[in-house]
């Protein structure tokens, strides 16, 4: 089976899902597949989670999705400092990888988008960290040989790439940010690489 990039992501206002389509462009740039997957909303229970397929947009990610990939992107909106709770959901469901060890030594980055420059972009990356460590993942972040990490006046960090979508959601990436995102797949797909070659 050929080796593929998982891109998994949660958005609420389609920040965040931008940011994960060019994740992995820049994977897709180095010759490495891609599956871009979300997770469902929540609702005020569990058992009302979304249909098993979405209407619209990238499907819904599955433990096999997750236990086959060769690397990982993993992306969701701040709430206050933390990952939003649908993502975290999802990670909740994934002892048994963690049992078995499907994650141990694969390599990992994260991403995400605020609504202002100090909405917790870092705490966010951070507590997505968590679940990757306990996987037995390796944590790619972004070396200050970019550029753009220095120069940006919006998001990004050495933690991973992240956006500033204004109060109202509806600012658009800068370039900074973008050359961030793509740069960040470029550099996941090429641990990839490095690792799967024989």
């Amino acid at each position: 089976m050929q080796p593929y990039v998982l891109v998994l992501y949660y958005s609420k206002y389609g920040s965040t899902q931008q940011m994960a389509h060019l994740i992995a462009n820049g994977i897709e740039a180095q010759g490495i597949a891609t599956k871009i997957r979300t997770v469902p909303n929540l609702t005020t229970t569990v058992s009302e989670l979304e249909p098993a397929v979405p209407d619209t947009g990238d499907v819904y990610c599955t433990l096999d999705d997750l236990a086959g990939c060769s690397g990982l992107a993993v992306g969701s909106p701040t709430r206050f400092g933390n990952m939003a709770s649908e993502m975290k959901y999802f990670w909740d469901q994934t002892t048994s990888l963690w049992l078995n060890g499907a994650l141990h030594d694969k390599p990992a980055c994260v991403f995400t988008a605020s609504g202002s420059m100090h909405g917790g972009q870092e705490s966010t990356l951070l507590s997505m960290l968590n679940p990757l460590f306990h996987h037995g993942m390796m944590i790619l972040g972004l070396p200050n040989s970019l550029p753009a990490l220095s120069n940006t006046k919006t998001g990004g960090t050495p933690y991973g790439a992240s956006h500033v979508s204004g109060p109202r959601h509806d600012q658009a990436l800068s370039q900074d940010e973008k050359t961030l995102c793509e740069a960040m797949g470029k550099r996941l797909a090429t641990a990839v690489k490095k690792l799967t070659q024989h």
